[in-house]
């Protein structure tokens, strides 16, 4: 049987595969799409968009990886029972049930880079990444600024600031607008000629020289403005809202979850523990749902694998939100969804094959 389980290992890890390698390229459209955003709102620089769209996709990975082995064995069972090489194996005794020894070693060591994804990298991602964009901000002079175009200010509620020129290295500014509404004022501030600095606590100053500065109320009926024509003005540019990388719960380790006593961390760390175990529920099931008779269309079976993973997920999200909303007890956490859907794979993988009581 040697040859069989490799035979069969072979199927299962190329279906697995090739379906990973369909998702990923379907989840990289979007996260390249999010990375864009925030690269076009000056949020991030541009130059760390293939670092934060990996990062980010390490982050998908607890969500991606169950529904590529889900769809990845049922790919390959259901092609083995359309070519009817399933009852020629059921003739002599390998059954469902015999499937499992080349089934583990698919299973065992996906559901263990779920595990460690999800416990592990994509916190450890996530708080990489926001760290690595805020200290970018904070040592680049300036990001998202092109010449002849608005710039939303980073960090300011209303604010924008044009340049009309700007050298290679984006030190250097000529024809400076910039725009800001603080406190029900508004500030308009035009330069010739501009450069940026940082001081010693790391903030960014816009160092204008030869302008006009002038402020006054945004709603109309009053006069009261102030115009300041200036040789050289320092205006600070607002820090960029990056969150703070430790007071975000899905940014915090594992470790750190257990011992803090917040509800958002507790639904937090209920929400890392269930993809591995989902996976393999999702794993097993997808064993006697892709029985079906030979030269059977399998795409069937594939759409019903797929709605089943939406609803685990949505279940999930749904969970993790009553968690930190209190809408259910946290000893409970999302074991009432995890227990069952384990329960319900291991008795139709177990059951899956049987002749059970014949009937006349």
């Amino acid at each position: 049987m040697k040859t069989l389980d490799k035979y069969l290992v072979r199927e299962f890890l190329q279906s697995v595969f090739a379906a990973l390698v369909v998702l990923l390229m379907v989840m990289v459209g979007a996260a390249f799409m999010d990375v864009l955003r925030d690269i076009a709102t000056g949020r991030m620089p541009a130059g760390m968009m293939f670092a934060q769209l990996g990062l980010v996709m390490i982050g998908w990975m607890p969500l991606i990886l169950p529904l590529a082995l889900m769809l990845g064995l049922l790919l390959a069972m259901s092609r083995l029972y359309r070519d009817a090489e399933m009852p020629v194996l059921a003739s002599v005794g390998v059954g469902p049930r015999r499937l499992l020894g080349p089934l583990l070693p698919v299973i065992l060591p996906m559901v263990a880079v779920i595990a460690l994804c999800s416990l592990w990298l994509a916190p450890w991602s996530d708080r990489y990444g926001r760290a690595m964009v805020k200290e970018a901000n904070r040592n680049m002079l300036i990001a998202g600024l092109e010449p002849g175009k608005f710039t939303q200010l980073p960090g300011a509620n209303n604010g924008v600031v044009y340049v009309g020129d700007m050298t290679a290295d984006g030190s250097r500014f000529r024809r400076v607008f910039i725009y800001r509404e603080k406190k029900g004022r508004m500030d308009v501030t035009t330069s010739s000629d501009g450069t940026v600095w940082l001081d010693g606590s790391r903030a960014r100053y816009l160092r204008l020289t030869d302008g006009f500065e002038v402020e006054g109320p945004l709603g109309a009926g009053t006069l009261d403005y102030r115009l300041l024509q200036y040789k050289t003005n320092d205006v600070k540019m607002p820090d960029r809202d990056n969150g703070d990388v430790d007071d975000r719960v899905q940014s915090q380790p594992t470790s750190a979850l257990l011992a803090a006593p917040a509800r958002e961390a507790k639904a937090e760390l209920h929400w890392r523990i269930a993809p591995p175990l989902v996976a393999l529920a999702l794993a097993l099931l997808a064993i006697p749902l892709s029985r079906s008779p030979p030269r059977q269309a399998r795409y069937g079976r594939i759409v019903t694998g797929v709605v089943g993973y939406l609803l685990a997920a949505q279940l999930m999200l749904l969970g993790k939100q009553w968690l930190g909303s209190g809408k259910i007890p946290i000893a409970l956490g999302l074991w009432w969804l995890v227990v069952p859907l384990l329960a319900l794979a291991f008795w139709a993988y177990f059951r899956d094959g049987n002749p059970g009581r014949l009937r006349r």
